[in-house]
């Protein structure tokens, strides 16, 4: 392969940077306002931080069954989009919307009744003396204000994603923008008790997280039903009708897609109920490390996300070969841009953890769990983009086997035995566990070279 097959044009570069940049600044500030919270929270204690920091992982499968449940529908929008087709989109609108709307009836039921169940499987006992009752009970408090944000959270989620893959990506931005600010603001009021208001610890980073979410949902709404912005949204709340024939083809290819999604991020948290056996003191030295991380990993997953509207786009239009060309492209520039960002990421690894008011050994865990990420994270940004390569083209039961086949079958098996069967400590393990990705990295490599995603699923439909 030429390596000028790899590198675009100007052209190329400036449509890549027209959806990427705001995705990016979106997903940059996000992240870094969430370690900001958990800094703050942070600053209360460790007890507390973990609470916190269980309950999230535990959201996280809830956030990532919305994001798999829409993205399913998403391959169509970006695809009805790019055949310039608004009745096709204002299809699967309303599709997002039931998905959405069952997504968060299922959990929020799941969590009400097991909340308590749940958060007790990642309590254990490690070289300090952590208070396991008191964490329990700071994370079963902030659960239960926490379980207010879902239902905003789902909703907006189903306006920015059709917004952005309609090619209107800087609103998202603007309104993410806004809500971090509100969650930072309050944070600091409602945590510390400042202005006048009580010292509501956990319950208040909560409730700050609830006000950020309605306002990024009212500016996303308010402007998308603006006359002309959205054309496609027109008439789309007079009712609920999909086409059967559509439907049925939306959950053929949406289906593994949202399956996907709850069992990968079900066993992203098994693998760290299996690192907590080693105490509760590796959940936070995770929480530091995965907060941090996920700050530097927002380069590679806007990529992702650029990488499944902009092919998904040129498979719609019908420019196959082109899709293919420009696929290459944009892999090697996610690549290229991990390695840079890996290396800023492992620079301030020592010294993050350090602003923590958490004890020397959580600190020094955290800092290694952070270089591990760093050193991992060309070969994540490889296997995300060849995920969202394969999405683009509506082979989700390969993304489904690709993902959550290879966490369940490999990682989480590898995770169970190393922590349960042997004395390994918790750095070795995560090490071995993280390095099987390798596997994924090849098989990504002949899935996207046999091009089975190069597909137009919404041609004369």
């Amino acid at each position: 392969m030429n390596i000028r097959s790899l590198i675009g044009d100007r052209t190329f570069y400036r449509k890549l940077f027209s959806v990427l940049v705001p995705i990016l600044i979106q997903n940059v500030i996000t992240n870094f306002v969430s370690l900001l919270d958990n800094i703050m929270v942070g600053q209360i204690g460790t007890e507390q931080m973990s609470g916190v920091a269980i309950v999230n992982q535990l959201l996280f499968v809830f956030n990532l069954c919305i994001f798999g449940g829409l993205a399913g529908v998403g391959i169509f929008t970006a695809q009805y989009y790019g055949a310039r087709d608004d009745e096709g989109v204002r299809h699967t609108f309303r599709a997002k919307l039931c998905v959405a709307a069952a997504a968060v009836a299922v959990f929020a039921l799941i969590f009400l009744r097991g909340g308590e169940t749940l958060i007790s499987l990642f309590l254990h006992e490690g070289r300090e003396a952590l208070d396991l009752a008191a964490t329990l009970g700071y994370a079963e408090a902030y659960l239960r204000v926490a379980l207010l944000q879902m239902l905003p959270f789902a909703l907006c989620q189903v306006y920015s994603g059709t917004l952005r893959e309609t090619g209107q990506t800087l609103l998202p931005m603007k309104a993410g923008i806004a809500a971090v600010f509100v969650n930072l603001s309050f944070n600091y009021i409602l945590i510390f008790g400042k202005l006048g208001f009580p010292a509501l610890g956990v319950v208040g980073a909560a409730a700050a997280t609830v006000l950020a979410r309605l306002v990024e949902l009212a500016i996303v709404v308010l402007w998308a039903h603006r006359r002309g912005h959205c054309p496609f949204l027109s008439g789309a709340w007079r009712s609920m009708r999909v086409p059967a024939p559509l439907v049925r083809r939306m959950f053929r290819l949406g289906a593994p897609l949202l399956i996907n999604e709850v069992l990968w991020s079900a066993g992203m948290t098994m693998q760290n109920q299996c690192f907590s056996l080693r105490g509760l003191e590796v959940i936070s030295a995770l929480n530091i490390s995965s907060t941090v991380s996920n700050l530097f990993f927002c380069a590679f997953f806007a990529t992702g996300n650029s990488i499944s509207i902009l092919i998904g786009q040129l498979l719609g239009a019908g420019e196959l070969e082109r899709a293919v060309d420009e696929d290459r492209k944009l892999i090697a520039f996610a690549v290229a841009l991990s390695l840079f960002i890996g290396g800023l990421m492992a620079c301030v690894a020592p010294l993050i953890p350090e602003i923590y008011n958490t004890t020397p050994l959580v600190k020094a865990l955290a800092c290694e769990l952070l270089l591990v990420s760093a050193a991992a994270m060309p070969m994540n940004a490889y296997t995300n983009s060849c995920y969202f390569t394969l999405r683009s083209g509506g082979k989700t039961m390969v993304t489904f086997f690709f993902d959550s086949g290879f966490l369940w079958c490999i990682a989480v098996p590898a995770a169970f035995v190393l922590s349960r069967f042997t004395a390994l400590p918790i750095l070795p393990m995560y090490i071995a566990v993280y390095a099987l990705d390798l596997i994924k990295c090849v098989v990504g490599a002949v899935l996207i070279r046999r091009r089975a995603w190069v597909n137009n699923i919404v041609s004369g439909f």
